[in-house]
């Protein structure tokens, strides 16, 4: 049910483990599609996945995704919608032996095909990855194009890149060849506006004032051309919106400079352009794309040991003296010093308050170590035993107890010629996909050149954001964070005002730490990589905020000299 125009209809209905279960019916109702795509996967979700199947065997996959299907593999059907999803997860083959068992039950007759090669950790000792859980390549699309072109209803595959579930898709319906860079690179940036789901369609988005209703915001699709081109879209009548901004954001989030690299092209983000194409359609265009990388990454995730964490509760005056005080009595409490003991103090309160909550600041304690008993009751124990001989006013958030694993995230690189690509069709038969035949280093790509800077004149001391959006997340254990701006005027101020000195000025935990700077004139938007922030990967909880959504969001709020003439 291709739309006007010839173009493909791709939708997504999952940006993480955990999305909203109703969103893949709502998109099987809501409007035509040619295909539904689903997302399940992330550098912590494979760390949940890989503990699910040292359990048992059969796991290891996003049992979410079955329970979807449960309702709608009959929708689906019916309509004509095929579904690619990586929820496999470490067991792909088993996610699709479940599929089909779940259409037998069902009474409906449905193709299942499945992608592996990913899982290298029988590998783990050749390519010198040691005590990891999960080892996984990111795959790209080409295993799903030979299991489309198989007649697949449904394909599921382990970890693939999150664009490669579009990519694919797209390359098997126009029949693109795999040197189609440029289509390819478009296709690569539309899979990674919806990948996420609801952030396109105004979820996370800075502006959120501006939009009429997210109450339920609609899960949005894209439209792609057979030159690459795409319309990102929703159905009609859902909520949310697709705006210029909304899609600026995501094309922001999570990536490093002008090249993106991916296994089946690597896209320039500086050549895209995005234009208003009607009520809550966007336009992107003029995507150009090289040869993909010659490694594929791998995602690896281990134990890394055992944490625990007491959040004490301080309220009204002397707030730095209880601190000190309740710190000191812990640590000489402690018979057994634990490997990492970190203090962190949130001044959350505030003077003359007029309740108790917003008089208090909150102190937390976080330990870890290998041996669980030093960060178990020993630890959390000792901190309760203070309740009666501390600072006025003592009391924790929750009781003391034992104390839980945590992982570590490192990414690593491999030969792409060195890890399989196996599409497996409905009955069994196995096709190997062979590596690209073009490859290219990543190089730097020559930063542009800054715009004119702005005349000089009276400013305001304001919030950064009432000028510019941002979107911030996790890239293993550094963090990005995209920052941009809607006029001519505001990017030329911005690309010359928010430099690397300047952003470690406002973010001072990012004082001490690698930061590199992306212009993105295209977009108006500059994008920062500050290393190290997130320390082992976001499953090590390393700051208040693991995963750094929310970093762009304080970038926003602090005060900075703004022309008066954009606050206008």
């Amino acid at each position: 049910m291709t739309s006007a125009g010839g173009a493909v209809r791709i939708g997504n209905c999952s940006g993480f483990y955990g999305d909203r279960l109703s969103a893949m019916r709502e998109m099987l109702t809501g409007g035509d599609l040619d295909y539904l795509t689903g997302d399940y996967l992330a550098e912590l979700t494979m760390l949940i996945l890989a503990r699910d199947r040292a359990k048992s065997p059969d796991r290891g996959y996003a049992k979410t995704f079955l329970t979807q299907l449960e309702e709608c593999l009959g929708l689906a059907q019916d309509r004509g919608v095929r579904i690619v999803a990586n929820a496999g997860g470490l067991n792909p083959a088993g996610l699709a032996d479940a599929v089909r068992a779940l259409a037998d039950r069902l009474g409906l007759s449905v193709s299942v095909a499945h992608v592996e090669g990913d899982d290298l950790i029988g590998r783990a000792q050749e390519f010198g990855f040691t005590d990891v859980l999960a080892a996984n390549a990111y795959l790209g699309a080409w295993g799903i194009v030979e299991c489309l072109d198989g007649g697949a209803d449904v394909v599921v595959t382990g970890r693939v890149t999150d664009a490669s579930v579009t990519v694919g898709p797209a390359a098997a319906h126009f029949g693109w060849a795999r040197t189609d860079y440029d289509r390819l690179a478009g296709a690569v940036a539309a899979g990674h506006v919806i990948e996420c789901g609801a952030q396109a369609t105004g979820g996370n988005y800075s502006f959120f004032t501006e939009l009429a209703d997210l109450t339920h915001p609609g899960f949005p699709l894209a439209e792609i051309h057979a030159d690459g081109s795409s319309v990102i879209t929703k159905h009609p009548g859902t909520g949310g919106a697709v705006t210029v901004g909304t899609v600026t954001a995501q094309l922001l989030y999570e990536i490093g400079g002008a090249r993106y690299a991916n296994p089946d092209a690597t896209l320039r983000v500086d050549t895209l352009e995005l234009s208003d194409d009607g009520t809550d359609r966007v336009r992107i265009s003029g995507a150009r794309g090289e040869p993909p990388p010659p490694t594929l990454k791998v995602s690896l995730n281990s134990i890394g040991g055992f944490r625990n964490e007491m959040a004490l509760v301080l309220t009204g005056l002397d707030i730095d003296a209880k601190a000190e005080l309740v710190r000191s009595q812990l640590e000489a409490a402690l018979t057994v010093k634990p490997a990492e003991l970190t203090w962190t103090l949130a001044r959350t309160d505030r003077p003359d308050a007029d309740t108790e909550e917003a008089a208090s600041a909150l102190l937390r304690c976080v330990v870890r170590d290998q041996d669980p008993e030093k960060v178990g009751r020993q630890f959390s124990s000792a901190a309760v035993e203070l309740a009666l001989a501390s600072y006025p006013g003592f009391h924790a958030t929750s009781p003391p107890g034992a104390g839980q694993v945590y992982g570590v995230f490192s990414p690593a690189y491999v030969p792409v010629d060195s890890v399989p690509h196996v599409a497996v069709h409905a009955d069994g038969t196995r096709v190997e996909i062979p590596p690209p035949a073009d490859v290219l280093e990543l190089a730097a790509v020559s930063p542009p050149a800054a715009p004119e800077p702005p005349p000089s004149g009276e400013t305001v001391r304001a919030p950064l954001g009432r000028v510019a959006g941002a979107r911030s997340g996790d890239k293993g254990g550094s963090a990005n964070v995209g920052v941009w701006v809607r006029t001519d005027d505001e990017w030329r101020w911005l690309a010359h005002m928010l430099t690397v000195d300047k952003l470690r000025e406002l973010l001072p935990e990012a004082a001490d730490l690698p930061v590199h700077r992306h212009l993105l004139p295209n977009l108006r938007a500059v994008n920062f990589v500050i290393e190290d922030i997130l320390g082992q990967g976001v499953a090590y909880q390393a700051r208040f905020d693991p995963q750094a959504k929310g970093l762009g969001e304080w970038l926003r709020s602090r005060v900075v000299d703004i022309p008066k003439e954009l606050l206008a």
